[in-house]
């Protein structure tokens, strides 16, 4: 049984499509998987929009555990950190409530993509981070990127984000949306590689469709 957490080097890079295109990569392969995001905000739905998103990347309707609650525990409305969030709304996020939901997970599935809310440094509380809440599980975790401008220092940072909480990065998800200049992106690419020392995914813009199956395998494995 196994966990993988999805992060991101800021909002808005891609998380959700890398997350639910990697739950499509394992479902292919037959294997028993399931998505998680930590938290969401900026949703006043019943099911967190990101899960939703995920379902559809996967070919498949929203799940009972979707409808519950238990893949995404905590959702708000107002578009902020977590920690802002729900603060708002007066109410408190517990993490221990978030491990508890991923047990129940995987009592049923064999596989669970947990995906972040922001970054690998945005705050689940006022004194606790989404880094530290990583750390603590020792999850094996995925960076998704980007060609843009700026790429390259967030990315980095990222990295030795993690690096410094012996957080295990197994690959990065290189996101061509928007379409960056091409001289930038070929170069950020070639940094990447480097230093993720080739476990990385090459994510198209999606056209929802007509979903491209992606290979994951330089990052999971065959």
């Amino acid at each position: 049984m196994s966990v993988y957490f999805i992060t991101g080097i800021d909002t808005d890079i891609g998380k959700t499509y890398a997350t639910g295109l990697a739950a499509r990569f394992f479902r292919q392969r037959g294997a028993s998987v399931i998505t998680q995001k930590i938290t969401q905000t900026g949703t006043a739905g019943a099911i967190a929009d990101d899960i939703l998103l995920h379902r559809r990347l996967m070919g498949i309707e929203p799940l009972p555990e979707d409808l519950d609650g238990t893949t995404c525990p905590y959702l708000f409305r107002f578009p902020a950190s977590p920690h802002l969030s729900s603060e708002l709304e007066n109410a408190q996020i517990d993490p221990k409530y978030i491990t508890d939901c991923t047990a129940r997970l995987l009592e049923k599935f064999d596989i669970v993509l947990l995906e972040g809310a922001g970054g690998i440094n945005v705050p689940i509380c006022r004194d606790y981070l989404i880094s530290d809440y990583v750390q603590e599980h020792r999850y094996p975790t995925i960076v998704a990127t980007s060609g843009r401008l700026g790429s390259i220092n967030h990315t980095l940072l990222t990295l030795e984000a993690a690096a410094s909480r012996n957080i295990p990065v197994v690959g990065l998800v290189f996101n061509h949306y928007p379409l960056p200049d091409p001289v930038i992106r070929d170069d950020t690419l070639g940094i990447f590689r480097h230093k993720i020392a080739g476990a990385l995914v090459e994510m198209p813009e999606i056209d929802l469709g007509s979903i491209p199956n992606i290979d994951f395998t330089p990052i999971f494995g065959a």
